[in-house]
């Protein structure tokens, strides 16, 4: 079985890095509604669209998402 996008990604939290994608992971492990066992695209796509105020821009999302599909 393998990872959730939620598991895969938080290898990326770093307090000391603010890159987009740290910062993205940070938000995300402080958002304790995050849907932590999917790897369904629309359904983590939906869920920030409507709950990801702490997402500057769905592009991040995105380049989050191309991280996890190639390393899968």
């Amino acid at each position: 079985m393998s990872k959730s996008f939620y598991h895969y990604f938080l290898k990326y939290r770093d307090q000391k890095n603010k890159d987009d994608l740290s910062q993205f992971a940070n938000d995300m492990y402080d958002d304790h509604s995050f849907p932590k066992y999917t790897g369904d695209y629309n359904e983590l796509s939906n869920y920030l669209e409507l709950n990801g105020h702490y997402l500057n821009s769905m592009t991040v999302f995105d380049k989050a998402w191309e991280m996890y599909k190639n390393e899968k």
